[in-house]
């Protein structure tokens, strides 16, 4: 196990080597500059290339490289040139709306999805397994932030049941925490929902074929338990891998949700920063996205071992 979590660690080296080179060349060949951005409209050129050569963006592309690789390795992300502030500091202050966010969203997701997974798969080839099937096919095709605005505007407007939008922290209270992230959530962890249900689903009716189901039925035992305990068990496996990508994808593509609901998230940060030519932000939020990313795909390959024990990482 030890040599299995020391190769994936290695392994993520070329992974953020790929994603630094990419994110910082995509940056940099972008028009507009942040020199310009900071001075404004009427600043002339003799200005712009003083406060270039000041901030160090009049070097060559490689050296701008190195120069910030070289602060990596010593666990420095850069400062913030707007901000004023280190790019962690920056990261670690709107880290936290975000994870909320992903975290509620992903339990919104689970309640929904689970029953609903198994419920098709029992039923399959019935009206209520078509129904599910096309409601989660609804959920799939229509875009977060559509649902997010179609929930502000029954929810929050006409009924007035939750606000609109806005943010509190978990240490005002829970329940005050939680009612800004309800509809975001809900919008968010619907479109999850819709795809962890599927595959519930297909992973269900694989294992309800195979003869250790008949055989526990054949044993006379309640069919919900045989749902439960012998055919769930032995399919959450491939359920577990889209859990562990689908809470991914909320830690990282929250951004437009974000925005809309006015959450003090990474996506609000990255969002701003792209607007203002804040490249070491932008750099500093990507990478830090990245190792997220992967590493909840370590920790979700690292959970096979305590689902089934039948698995064992270490083998070659």
């Amino acid at each position: 196990m030890l040599a299995y979590i020391i190769k994936r660690l290695f392994s993520l080296i070329p992974v953020l080597l790929v994603v630094s080179i990419a994110i910082f060349l995509l940056i940099h060949i972008t028009p507009g500059k942040p020199a310009a951005v900071m001075l404004g409209m009427e600043a002339s050129e003799q200005e712009i290339d003083a406060l270039n050569e000041e901030l160090g963006f009049n070097l060559p592309l490689y050296e701008q490289y190195t120069n910030w690789v070289g602060k990596l390795f010593k666990g420095d992300l850069g400062d913030s040139i707007f901000m004023h502030q280190p790019v962690s500091e920056a990261i670690m202050e709107h880290i936290g709306p975000t994870l909320s966010l992903a975290i509620l969203a992903q339990i919104i997701a689970l309640i929904i999805a689970i029953p609903f997974g198994i419920i098709a798969a029992y039923k399959r080839g019935t009206i209520t397994d078509y129904s599910l099937m096309g409601v989660s096919l609804l959920g799939m095709a229509i875009p977060s932030f559509l649902l997010g605005l179609f929930l502000m505007l029954v929810i929050g407007v006409k009924l007035q049941w939750l606000p609109v939008a806005g943010y509190e922290p978990l240490s005002n209270g829970l329940w005050t925490h939680l009612q800004y992230l309800i509809l975001p959530g809900i919008s968010l962890g619907t479109i999850q929902a819709a795809l962890i249900t599927r595959m519930t689903r297909s992973s269900m009716l694989e294992v309800l074929n195979l003869n250790f189901i008949k055989t526990a039925r054949s044993k006379g035992l309640n069919e919900w338990k045989v749902l439960l305990k012998h055919a769930f068990r032995n399919a959450f496996l491939p359920i577990l891998t889209v859990i562990g990508q689908t809470f991914g994808t909320l830690v990282t593509g929250a951004v437009v949700v974000e925005s809309i609901f006015n959450i003090p998230g990474l996506g609000q940060l990255i969002l701003n920063s792209i607007a203002r030519r804040d490249f070491a932000v932008i750099q500093g939020v990507v990478l830090s996205v990245t190792v997220m990313y992967v590493t909840i795909n370590l920790l979700v390959d690292l959970l096979y071992g305590a689902v089934d024990p039948r698995v064992r990482l270490d083998r070659k």
